[in-house]
């Protein structure tokens, strides 16, 4: 009878999930609430912990984000990011895949890598190269970031889970190497990855039906063919270029920065190694009281204190009113966030508290004989949720319980990158929408798409090396 109760309320939860995924937004937390709701009234559960100290990371890093979204420091980051991938135009499907994640490390958010993918296609395609190689790739290595940000949702829900000892810079030195050689590795599979622009079928349909003019590199292949055709007896193809269409066309304007946006962007970012800076060394801490006893201050207050503090200094500097904030995009998707977190994983902890036996035994022994196990699960959570924090909440503790060893914790933790795994997410949707190429796609096939080769390779390749640093840990 046991069994069949905590069958009938994994599948609430299971529920819970997929009704929050389906609404999608801040909906995600208000099922997740609901579903704790139902746990504790008609199951009897004790109600879990919620994650308060996570949920004030979130709104702390994400009202200094928003800060600097209001002084213009996102526009002056987006024109580095820009100005970087552009410099370096025949590399782009190495370039791109490391500046989308440079760029979501320093932002701690996934949605500065939104400006970039226009930046990634009109570069590729004016140079001749299959745009779905870097924006795939890119797309893919952006979402490492988030597991490398001392400043990300994730690393506040995971900052709270961990054990005494192991902390940012721990996580740091797994995560930030891991990443940079998932993003090499990514990179060099990507590159050899589908035909050539010049030889894809469905850029050529394109070009043959007058709906796409082809850049300058390709055009000139295009009329050489063309040329070797006529002399076949053949019939001519698009041998010509529209008089306006030059090669150094800008087909990219960068936004506009104001005054104070680089500012804001330096106070941002000064914020950000300052934290990191404290988490490597504890004892530029101050010493607290906690009941009774004398220790550093601890990071999540840290993280907290710091951030709130860059919030002030942009609005003052900047002459920002508070009430820009307010208008800010950052600001509602880090609120949606944290509330999706704190819905999910109050209730993902009052249904694993309230069944340890059950749940938390049975998968420790399974994760401490095959710790590979808690890579898939985290892979095929994150696919499902689409959450990296939310993962994080729901799967960290189990492994944790099960005496995995942190740093073994931390290097599978880097599998969240599973939320390609369904092209539901909003990078993948705008990086096939500006594709005019054709060649960024999705299929008939949920899981196979122009992201899904990109995602195993970057899996593999990170969990892979993390693994490897582990051990020495």
């Amino acid at each position: 009878m046991d069994g069949f109760l905590v069958l009938v309320q994994g599948l609430v939860v299971l529920g819970a999930i997929i009704f929050g995924v389906r609404m999608g937004g801040i909906g995600l937390g208000l099922w997740g609430v609901t579903g704790t709701a139902v746990l504790v009234f008609v199951f009897g559960l004790d109600p879990g912990s919620p994650p308060v100290a996570a949920f004030f990371i979130i709104i702390s890093v994400i009202t200094a984000s928003a800060a600097m979204q209001a002084a213009g420091g996102i526009d002056f980051l987006v024109g580095v990011a820009s100005r970087i991938i552009r410099r370096y135009p025949r590399r782009i499907t190495f370039v791109a895949p490391l500046v989308a994640f440079v760029f979501t490390l320093g932002a701690g958010t996934g949605n500065i890598f939104f400006a970039l993918i226009p930046v990634i296609y009109e570069t590729s395609y004016r140079n001749g190269i299959r745009p779905e190689r870097p924006l795939a790739a890119a797309t893919v290595t952006s979402s490492l970031g988030i597991v490398a940000s001392p400043v990300s949702a994730a690393m506040a829900a995971y900052l709270t889970l961990l054990p005494n000892g192991f902390g940012l810079p721990q996580i740091l030195m797994i995560t930030v190497p891991a990443s940079i050689v998932a993003c090499l590795v990514t990179s060099t599979v990507q590159q050899r990855l589908g035909a050539e622009l010049v030889d894809d079928p469905e850029f050529l349909r394109r070009v043959e039906s007058g709906a796409l003019v082809p850049p300058p590199r390709v055009a000139a292949t295009l009329a050489a063919r063309a040329t070797v055709s006529v002399g076949a007896g053949g019939g001519p193809a698009h041998s010509e270029l529209p008089s306006h269409y030059a090669a150094d066309d800008i087909l990219y304007a960068e936004p506009e920065v104001p005054a104070g946006g680089a500012r804001s962007a330096y106070v941002f970012l000064t914020a950000v190694a300052l934290i990191v800076l404290f988490g490597l060394f504890k004892n530029l801490r101050p010493m607290i009281t906690v009941d009774d006893a004398q220790e550093r201050l601890d990071m999540t207050t840290t993280i907290q204190l710091i951030m709130f503090t860059a919030a002030l200094i942009i609005l003052l500097w900047g002459k920002i009113k508070p009430a820009e904030l307010l208008q800010q995009s950052l600001l509602w998707h880090g609120f949606v966030a944290a509330v999706a977190l704190f819905g999910i994983a109050w209730m993902a902890d009052t249904f694993i508290s309230g069944n340890t036996k059950a749940i938390v035994e049975p998968l420790g022994r399974l994760v401490v004989s095959y710790p590979l196990f808690l890579g898939v699960a985290i892979f095929l959570v994150a696919a499902l949720t689409t959450s990296q924090s939310t993962t994080t909440r729901m799967m960290i503790p189990i492994a944790l319980a099960a005496s995995l060893a942190p740093a073994t914790v931390t290097a599978l933790w880097l599998s969240m990158v599973g939320i390609w795994l369904f092209p539901a997410n909003g990078p993948q949707i705008a990086a096939v929408a500006i594709d005019e190429t054709g060649t960024t796609r999705l299929s008939q096939v949920p899981i196979w798409h122009s992201f899904t080769i990109p995602m195993l390779v970057c899996w593999v390749s990170a969990v892979g090396t993390g693994l490897l640093i582990s051990t020495a840990l």
